[in-house]
């Protein structure tokens, strides 16, 4: 697993998560996924495929900066700051967010196991 082979996954989930499309999330998330969100809210994978392919989730706008990737053997830790908007149950949202994600590598395939997000004030 190399620094290149995480963007790339990084971006297709990405754009995934712009288009709630659940077969690709599906692919590129654990079973196991442990997520924090913003308030303390614990998410599992199931929690967040509702999300999507329920559509009380629309994503507009994920522009992602200051990005850092450190390996750790079959472990990526990726920290980055995300420009979002869109809206949750109807409800317009918009800012700036640090996401942390861990991607294992098992076998061929690297998923999401665990993150948080924070808003930026």
């Amino acid at each position: 697993m190399t620094k290149s082979d995480i963007e790339k996954l990084e971006e297709r989930l990405r754009r995934a998560m712009m288009a709630s499309d659940v077969a690709e999330l599906d692919a590129l998330i654990s079973e196991r996924l442990v997520f924090v969100l913003y308030d303390g809210t614990l998410l599992t994978k199931r929690d967040d495929l509702d999300t999507h392919r329920s559509g009380k989730i629309r994503i507009d706008t994920l522009t992602p900066s200051e990005r850092q990737i450190q390996l750790h053997g079959s472990v990526a830790v990726v920290v980055v700051r995300m420009a979002v908007a869109g809206s949750h149950q109807g409800t317009p949202f918009s800012g700036d967010f640090r996401y942390m994600r861990v991607w294992h590598l098992e076998g061929e395939q690297a998923q999401v196991v665990a993150g948080h997000v924070s808003a930026i004030k």
